[in-house]
């Protein structure tokens, strides 16, 4: 064991651990959730602290063998090395100081060690004199997020738009296929196959140009803020030159806000961004919904698709297979739309010059990030491109159903169209049988108005030119 010192007294920290006795005391305090902070989350702290460090050094803050230093630790840590030593939990207290501390911590106690010292020898580099300067937990962890989110939203995009193509290819090859459209449950007027997956491909293309367009939502940085956007102990130089370090780490087009205490108490562009992934979250929790029903008996139900066989679906009864993939991304739909609250609460809750709450932030966002992405690419993957149609399926349920009788409307008016669909239903008899039966229009009328293609596209089926 090694001993260490802070403001409360001193805590034997093992000598094995990188982390410090901050990171330690935050075990104690938080044994919350049991979740990780986000390994992304992480990986954009550390390359703030390579940016700082680099700067301070240029600037003549830092010796230059200790600012490389703690730049290769950073690195390292950016390539993942060291994740067992970040062991905060995701859910803590102090608006995130515990996980600005344990990045301070490791990455002080690895450049130690690449100077030859001991772990804990903090007099070669210091967690916070050294690691932490011209810094705060409140300019670098929201900064950091908005990083990560970045990096995170560019992935869900490209899913989208994979899963919008793969729509866009059923609507092209159901493009032929006539079938029952529905309305609260229940038999509307006919539809093509091809149409209904257009409209999901019209909605996820909605959802990609949102994420897209939300990046730029995010790309204010308050590096050099310090504690409430002042500035207070960092110098004017390296709040320019830290923040343009940043950006070129990061690799994308970060930029210096014109208001920095603004960017440090309001957390209003993450529920911004959160509110436009519940949106995806909405929109495929639909279509998971709709898959489900279309596909449902295969026998006894609607079953006018059938999803891929993806495993067995029962441990009792034999042949069961269900639709496990839809089934999946509603539950990460209704994760991600809990999730939204939570980042809205949390949001609407810091006071004054800071928001306490942070942590639960990001982890939601991070989150909901990573799972929607996942969702969107085992939909794909493992469900739209494999959807085949059951044309029989879908013609016999149009045959035995009303729906035509509302292309009747125009010509014969609702009441006495109603009156046809009453008689179809009694005697169980088709549309045209009725109309034909009750001589409402010429046979030929009856049959140019009752052609079902006709009746998915605009106009009035049958009217006389």
């Amino acid at each position: 064991m090694r001993v260490e010192k802070d403001l409360l007294g001193e805590r034997e920290v093992p000598l094995e651990v990188y982390y410090g006795i901050h990171t330690l005391r935050a075990l104690e305090n938080f044994p919350l959730s049991g979740y990780r902070v986000s390994a992304i989350l992480i990986k954009a702290i550390a390359l703030i602290k390579k940016a700082a460090a680099e700067v301070n050094a240029e600037l003549g803050y830092l010796p230059n063998e200790l600012a490389q230093a703690i730049m290769v630790a950073a690195d390292e840590v950016m390539d993942g090395k060291w994740r067992d030593q970040f062991v905060v939990d995701a859910l803590q207290g102090g608006a995130g100081t515990s996980t600005n501390m344990n990045v301070n911590e490791v990455l002080a106690n690895r450049a130690i060690e690449l100077l030859s010292g001991q772990r804990g020898e903090y007099s070669l580099v210091h967690p916070l004199n050294h690691v932490n300067m011209h810094q705060s937990t409140n300019d670098v962890y929201p900064t950091a997020l908005r990083i990560a989110a970045i990096w995170l939203l560019k992935p869900l995009s490209d899913g989208c738009a994979v899963l919008q193509e793969s729509l866009q290819e059923k609507e092209a090859e159901f493009a032929g296929i006539i079938k029952v459209g529905r309305t609260e449950m229940q038999d509307a007027v006919p539809i093509m196959l091809g149409q209904e997956f257009s409209a999901y491909a019209g909605a996820i293309a909605r959802d990609r140009w949102r994420l897209y367009k939300v990046e730029e939502r995010l790309r204010q940085a308050a590096l050099g803020g310090t504690a409430v956007g002042t500035g207070l102990n960092a110098d004017k130089k390296y709040i320019f030159m830290v923040n343009d370090r940043v950006r070129q780490y990061a690799g994308i087009g970060l930029a210096r806000a014109e208001n920095m205490i603004d960017v440090i108490q309001n957390a209003d562009v993450f529920v911004e961004v959160s509110g436009l992934l519940k949106a995806l979250a909405v929109n495929l929790g639909k279509m998971s919904h709709d898959l489900r029903l279309m596909s449902s008996g295969p026998r006894a139900g609607i079953g006018e698709i059938r999803l891929p066989e993806r495993q067995a679906g029962s441990s009792i009864m034999p042949g069961k297979v269900n639709p496990i993939i839809p089934e999946a991304v509603n539950q990460v739909a209704f994760h991600v739309m809990a999730s939204d609250m939570a980042i809205a609460m949390a949001a609407q809750s810091g006071q004054l010059e800071l928001n306490a709450f942070m942590p639960l932030i990001a982890h939601h966002l991070l989150e909901s990030l990573v799972v929607l992405t996942n969702a969107v690419n085992i939909l794909n993957e493992f469900c739209i491109q494999g959807i085949t149609a059951d044309n029989e399926r879908c013609t016999t349920l149009l045959n035995h159903s009303q729906v035509s009788v509302t292309a009747l409307v125009p010509h014969i008016g609702y009441d006495l169209a109603s009156k046809v669909a009453r008689i179809a239903m009694e005697q169980n008899i088709t549309v045209r049988e009725a109309a034909l039966q009750l001589s409402v229009l010429p046979e030929e009328r009856i049959d140019a108005a009752l052609n079902p293609r006709a009746m998915t596209r605009p106009g009035i089926a049958g009217m006389p030119k």
